[in-house]
């Protein structure tokens, strides 16, 4: 049986603390069967939330960026089927959260826009993250998806490795997709997916995992950052 997790939230489905705790505990309620992730609305996921992030003081941004990590570390390390069907915006955050995905279907409506713009916004990705993102996207783009930080339609999405297809019913696709991972031996495909991702461990050692959170602290609570994130907002 398929677990369906909608992202249902203000902000185009922002991903603030609330969040990302709804998508821990439905990982953790699935336990293994096949998840198909997808947004509320006419959006996937607008990206971190933003409010949130400009209330956060020094100890409260460490908890954020950890909380941040771990849920995108669980969903691109969890063990069964992942499918992400992004019927709409999927912008920085909401954007790691489809990479994080096996398979990622986008709809054709090409007023979505779809990227990773942090470098933008004078934010550097946590450690873990970038890794993910290193192993998810094409080596012969990533430059242009991250340093040059844009946003695109879904088809052009689809030719830099941002998702795998793009469909006029990415719903209906994706749960064709989720269907054919699902008759794979559940055990096997768990096993082959550990073999390909590792652990938490392998995408940055623990041992150094806190300090390099650390030396990102202050791309995401300095002054220039903030005025960056306040006209975001303004858009």
């Amino acid at each position: 049986m398929t677990e369906i997790l909608k992202l249902s939230g203000p902000g185009k489905n922002a991903l603030s603390s609330v969040m990302m705790r709804h998508v821990l505990e439905g990982l953790d309620k699935a336990a293994g069967a096949p998840v198909l992730l997808t947004g509320e609305g006419d959006a996937f996921s607008a990206g971190l939330d933003l409010k949130e992030v400009l209330s956060l003081d020094t100890g409260g941004m460490v908890a954020f960026l950890r909380l941040l990590e771990q849920c995108m570390t669980t969903l691109y390390l969890y063990p069964g089927p992942t499918i992400a069907v992004v019927n709409g915006h999927a912008i920085a955050g909401g954007s790691v959260l489809v990479a994080c995905c096996d398979v990622r279907i986008a709809t054709s409506k090409p007023t979505a826009k779809i990227g990773l713009n942090e470098t933008a916004l004078g934010l550097r990705l946590p450690p873990r993250i970038l890794s993910i993102l290193r192993r998810r996207l094409p080596p012969q783009h990533i430059d242009e998806v991250l340093l040059g930080a844009g946003l695109f339609d879904p088809e052009k999405a689809r030719r830099l490795g941002l998702v795998d297809e793009v469909a006029d019913d990415p719903y209906e696709v994706g749960l064709a997709r989720h269907a054919a991972l699902a008759k794979h031996p559940a055990e096997v495909y768990a096993q082959t997916k550990r073999d390909l991702r590792g652990t938490a461990d392998d995408l940055y050692p623990e041992a150094d995992h806190a300090r390099a959170v650390d030396e990102r602290l202050a791309s995401w609570t300095s002054d220039v950052v903030r005025m960056k994130v306040l006209s975001a907002l303004k858009r």
